[in-house]
């Protein structure tokens, strides 16, 4: 297997699990997506819309440089708009982490300091943030009474009969 092989399928299944998630959450209530506990980021709905818009911004730093320009205030985001975006920026990191040479940085505000970091940085950032919070919205799930989709990467194997060596 070759490093494009590898970052391929580790930014296939991100994408498959965010879109896994986020379309079983598009079936929960109002009062669901609501719903919080301690030590989550917020609740599901706010912490789905946290995953999405920092995806934006890592993503266009990744492919433009630059940060994801948003108008200032944004309204909420549905939960359609949001699959939407994460159709898009998985699509455009499974063929950026490819792309994305060793020593390539961008620059970002670091606590208010220029800083540049690697790109490969934010693409491990890319992966930990999104898991991180995913499993808080499945921990949440849980506490509802409400049965979590699988994310594990065994699980991704077996639906996408992802192909094997040997």
């Amino acid at each position: 297997m070759t490093q494009n092989d590898t970052l391929t399928t580790l930014f296939s299944h991100h994408l498959w699990a965010n879109l896994r998630l986020f379309e079983q959450c598009a079936a929960l209530t109002s009062e669901q997506l609501d719903a919080t506990i301690l030590g989550a980021f917020s609740s599901i709905r706010e912490t789905l819309e946290h995953i999405v818009r920092a995806e934006q911004n890592y993503f266009s730093r990744i492919s433009t440089g630059q940060p994801f320009q948003r108008p200032d205030n944004p309204p909420p985001m549905t939960l359609a708009e949001m699959i939407e975006s994460l159709r898009t920026t998985g699509a455009g990191l499974i063929e950026w982490a490819s792309k994305i040479q060793a020593g390539d940085t961008v620059q970002v505000n670091w606590e208010g300091t220029p800083r540049d970091v690697l790109k490969t940085i934010l693409l491990t950032q890319v992966i930990n943030h999104a898991t991180e919070h995913r499993e808080q919205v499945k921990t949440i799930m849980t506490q509802l009474g409400i049965e979590p989709p699988d994310l594990q990467a065994w699980t991704y194997f077996d639906e996408t009969d992802a192909p094997t060596n040997g």
